[in-house]
């Protein structure tokens, strides 16, 4: 089989690259290569599942930006899909005295990352959310969440394929090469330049 861009791992990042290139250049062949028998089956379909929300990368670093865009994408793309998620929050909890400047601290710096809903909250609002919780001060980030993110990754592939790519399980990728010089009348000349090998 011939393709013009190939993707090795259809991990959730593999396949929301696909997905992504797919939906950019639709007149291009995509193909997900993949070595087990299901997708998402590694790390990520065995992660925490959290929707971070970017308390804690530094103010104007990338990380902080993709951080609060991407929690903010992925709600949107759950809600759109019917992806079931749970916006819990999430309480960053001071227990000794010496913590609170570091709260007040964690709690700057999510100001200043765009973070929603951010807010200090004192010993008895954290018992009114957390019943098992003890603390002198809180930092309550309502925006955090969780999600199956495995669920998410099957939802990518389907739009991958859904756009026309071809996904490919039970293919493990064991060496790429360049293909030797065509023949001036070979057809595809060096069209396809790469061979990508498996196992078989």
């Amino acid at each position: 089989s011939t393709f013009d861009v190939a993707v090795v791992g259809a991990g959730i990042v593999g396949l929301a690259a696909a997905r992504e290139l797919i939906q950019r250049h639709p007149s291009l062949a995509f193909a997900v290569l993949e070595k087990e028998q299901e997708l998402a089956h590694h790390q990520s379909g065995h992660n925490s599942g959290v929707i971070h929300s970017g308390i804690y990368y530094t103010p104007g670093s990338l990380k902080a930006k993709l951080c609060v865009q991407g929690a903010a994408l992925c709600y949107q793309y759950c809600d759109q899909k019917g992806i079931p998620y749970k916006r819990c929050g999430k309480l960053i909890v001071a227990v000794e005295h010496d913590e609170i400047p570091r709260l007040k601290a964690l709690y700057e710096r999510g100001l200043q990352n765009n973070v929603p809903g951010l807010k200090l909250i004192g010993a008895k609002e954290i018992q009114k959310k957390e019943p098992f919780c003890r603390g002198l001060m809180a930092l309550d980030s309502p925006y955090t969440g969780i999600v199956d993110y495995k669920q998410v990754a099957q939802s990518y592939a389907e739009d991958f394929q859904e756009a026309g790519g071809t996904i490919l399980t039970d293919f493990e990728v064991t060496n790429m090469e360049m293909a030797r010089e065509s023949s001036p009348e070979s057809e595809d000349g060096l069209k396809y330049p790469v061979i990508v090998r498996n196992k078989k």
